[in-house]
């Protein structure tokens, strides 16, 4: 079983507009003071333009929302439970706390302003009322998700992560391949860092699952203080931004508040149980930037999720001692990844050229993991040396066929080439007999293999980017001739 992270406890051608920055009118809904992370996040110049975008679907995989909540009224396109009940019902709260923090009806004089004016909610239930949550569930509603035409999922729950011991480690393969399966069709995933309440100790080295999964951007929480707190999982190479994660202000179900009959802010968290009057988690800090997505989607529609994870991470405010994260140093760290969240440089930020998409992704291993080049062709990819080290190419040769492969890359990254023999199965377990050819000239030099199939077979071709290039993401250019 799972738990949800509840906080107890704790270039393309396409058309882009010539800049996007919105005017200084901020919405008249009476809690905004409240929402001390609408500002942080900078999106408060940004609801004039968000107003007047297209409607964009975000899935909220969780514990259900309350569709009675007026703030929600017409936000809530489509739902589904995976758990039995109903998915627009919410016994814990978590779901429709998450749900308010990106759709939450804005400048309607009621209530809070959810940061995405055009999101439209998938709603998928897949946590039972005790907090547990089937793997098989989850990956059943993401996939339902996909095909109900999400751009971006929001997933604010997670399982403990431990490589160096398996008893405590929460991976799924049913998780992983639903993941995959959304990428690969273009759906921007989101997930919660892990607060690390199930971890050995805290703050824990490892991002949870799903955020540990690769192209999922994983999102850490920090505080009013610009402080990462001590619940929020550290990881290199997982956690890719932060956002606003202690004292959120959101939606609540008013079946919930309703216990507090004195509190006369009904349908507010600062009516609900202990855990949710203050919130504090990952799972909190996660919503506003699938919101910020939802923005990038509504603004530039053809915009690929890779791009969009890009532009979200390219345009982060890097947290240092200096501004507050005592532990943060300069560049892209453990605590906060790229940096935090900030709404309107993102927007602004949709300028040509874009960040190269990578349509071939996933392609990360050897296997079904990889991407089959069939025919002569030449495209580019990119490679990312926290979510997207490595990129692997299935060819099949016969007996006598020849191979050329060549990689062109500006200065800035460093891509190596290898191509390796039928029978690899996993790049973990690459050995050198399995090595038919490499290629490692170092930045701005191309790389080139040449090789004639001894045998016929499928072999793999291997782009991996040098751990010491001078940035960590960046465009390559391939081109396969038979």
């Amino acid at each position: 079983m799972r738990r949800a992270l509840v906080v107890a406890g704790l270039a393309a051608a396409v058309a882009v507009p010539a800049a996007v920055a919105g005017s200084a009118q901020q919405p008249n809904d009476p809690f905004l003071s409240r929402q001390w992370y609408v500002g942080r996040d900078h999106a408060l110049d940004t609801f004039d333009t968000a107003k007047q975008l297209p409607t964009v679907r975000v899935a909220v995989i969780d514990s259900g929302v309350d569709a009675g909540h007026p703030e929600l009224k017409n936000r809530i396109v489509a739902s589904k439970s995976f758990v039995g009940g109903s998915a627009t019902t919410d016994s814990i709260g978590h779901g429709t706390f998450v749900a308010g923090e990106i759709a939450a009806i804005a400048d309607n004089g009621a209530g809070i302003a959810g940061l995405a004016p055009p999101a439209r909610l998938l709603v998928a239930k897949v946590v039972r009322d005790d907090g547990s949550i089937p793997p098989k569930a989850e990956a059943r509603a993401i996939r339902w998700a996909v095909r109900m035409r999400a751009r971006v999922i929001n997933l604010s729950i997670g399982s403990t992560r431990d490589p160096g011991d398996s008893t405590v480690d929460g991976y799924s393969a049913m998780e992983k391949q639903a993941i995959e399966f959304a990428v690969r069709r273009g759906v921007l995933v989101v997930a919660a860092a892990g607060n690390g309440e199930d971890a050995p100790t805290k703050p824990w080295p490892y991002a949870s699952y799903p955020a540990a999964f690769p192209h999922v951007l994983g999102v850490a929480a920090y505080g009013r203080s610009g402080n990462v707190p001590t619940f929020s999982n550290r990881d290199k190479q997982y956690v890719d931004l932060a956002a606003p994660g202690m004292d959120i202000f959101s939606l609540f179900p008013k079946a919930l508040t309703a216990r507090f009959a004195g509190c006369v802010e009904q349908g507010y968290s600062i009516c609900g149980t202990s855990d949710f009057r203050h919130a504090d988690g990952t799972s909190f800090a996660a919503p506003q930037v699938s919101a910020a997505a939802a923005l990038l989607f509504g603004e530039v529609p053809a915009l690929r999720p890779d791009q969009a994870s890009t532009i979200l991470k390219l345009s982060a405010d890097d947290a240092t001692p200096a501004n507050g994260c005592v532990e943060c140093t300069i560049g892209p760290d453990a605590l906060s990844g790229a940096g935090r969240l900030d709404v309107d440089a993102a927007l602004n930020d949709l300028v040509y050229p874009l960040p190269a998409p990578d349509r071939l992704e996933p392609n990360d291993d050897a296997g079904d993991e990889s991407a089959i080049v069939a025919t002569p062709r030449a495209f580019t990819a990119t490679l990312d040396s926290y979510d997207d080290p490595n990129d692997v190419y299935r060819v099949h040769l016969d007996k006598g066929q020849r191979l050329s492969v060549v990689v062109r890359s500006a200065t800035d990254i460093d891509p190596s080439l290898f191509l390796w023999k039928p029978g690899l199965t996993s790049l973990a377990g690459a050995t050198s007999d399995l090595r038919a050819r490499r290629s490692i000239h170092g930045p701005g030099v191309p790389e080139h293999v040449r090789y004639r199939a001894p045998k016929a077979g499928w072999y793999y071709v291997q782009v991996k980017l040098a751990p010491d290039s001078s940035t960590y993401h960046g465009a390559y250019r391939i081109k396969f001739a038979f």
